[in-house]
């Protein structure tokens, strides 16, 4: 069964937390179309604040996507890798794996916070999109609305 992966990476600093830099960030889409790519490929975008988060796409391998994927008696179960251990927001509990049937797909946001090794630094952040669908889908699958929404998102100060 086909398996298409988009995996979206936001990042900032505390530069992008207010005003006009955060109005640009939080506009940032959550879903682009797909381009034709062969599986086992991951069609992965970046968006930084040093580039007023202008959208940089690319492919990846699905071994280097943080999450998992699992088919099984004819369902995907999805579950994104929480990474690292080290940052913020602390997730103790996290929400079960999704278990998607061919035709649906799934929308999972995280968000991180990290400091520097020594402390040195300003804060930078982070957001991860994980979209995911099971089954053929069109090239603009993530553009609507998804059959299953994860906000795992949490606070960041």
């Amino acid at each position: 069964m086909e398996i298409t992966v988009q995996w979206i990476r936001t990042s900032w600093t505390k530069q992008s937390r207010g005003g006009e830099a955060a109005a640009r960030r939080n506009a940032a889409p959550v879903g682009f179309t797909v381009p034709a790519s062969p599986p086992p490929f991951a069609h992965v975008v970046r968006m930084h604040e040093q580039d007023s988060f202008e959208p940089r796409g690319g492919q990846e391998d699905l071994c280097k996507v943080d999450v998992q994927l699992r088919e099984a008696d004819g369902r995907l179960r999805v579950l994104p890798r929480v990474q690292p251990l080290f940052a913020v927001p602390p997730r103790p509990r996290r929400p079960p794996a999704v278990r998607l049937a061919p035709g649906q797909w799934v929308r999972w946001q995280l968000n991180y916070r990290f400091s520097s090794a020594a402390g040195i630094r300003d804060w930078s952040y982070w957001m991860d999109t994980f979209n995911i669908a099971y089954g053929p889908v069109d090239a603009d699958v993530f553009l609507s609305e998804p059959t299953v929404y994860v906000d795992e998102r949490g606070p960041l100060r």
